[in-house]
């Protein structure tokens, strides 16, 4: 075997269709383009959007909502995954566990399950039920 004697596996590889070559090739005349119409002329191109000339669908649908250029969005952090976490609670410390992305955004602390050591939290938004059950376990929030 050699690189001259290689060949496509059988009914892997279609030959290639040679349009518009003569009338005996079965291709010829319209080269498969039917008679006349958009389509049929060359350098004729439809935008994946074009509907037709039909009013299209983002002019049909309706203007709602707007964009809050103000939004601040939280990284949240559930109140269970702060279980096993050392006694301080800093951006720091949570981005050194892994538990947010960036120190950049504003992280938030969520109630969702309950909490049994004490944490010093700071420097993290709280809601008021996990500020609750932090301080019911012993811990307290600064700022």
């Amino acid at each position: 075997m050699n690189l001259g004697s290689l060949k496509y596996s059988d009914g892997s590889h279609h030959r290639e269709k040679r349009i518009g070559r003569g009338e005996g090739s079965g291709h010829g005349g319209t080269s498969c383009r039917g008679h006349k119409g958009q389509r049929s002329r060359s350098g004729a191109k439809r935008r994946a959007w074009f509907e037709g000339g039909q009013m299209p669908i983002q002019r049909r649908l309706p203007k709602r909502g707007f964009t809050n250029i103000h939004r601040e969005e939280s990284q949240l952090v559930q109140l269970t995954s702060l279980e096993g976490f050392a006694s301080a609670v800093t951006p720091e410390s949570l981005l050194a566990a892994g538990l947010i992305d960036r120190l950049d955004a504003p992280v938030k602390i969520l109630c969702d399950g309950e909490l049994k050591s004490a944490l010093q939290v700071s420097g993290v938004k709280l809601s008021q039920s996990a500020q609750a059950r932090i301080e019911a376990a012993g811990g307290s929030v600064q700022g």
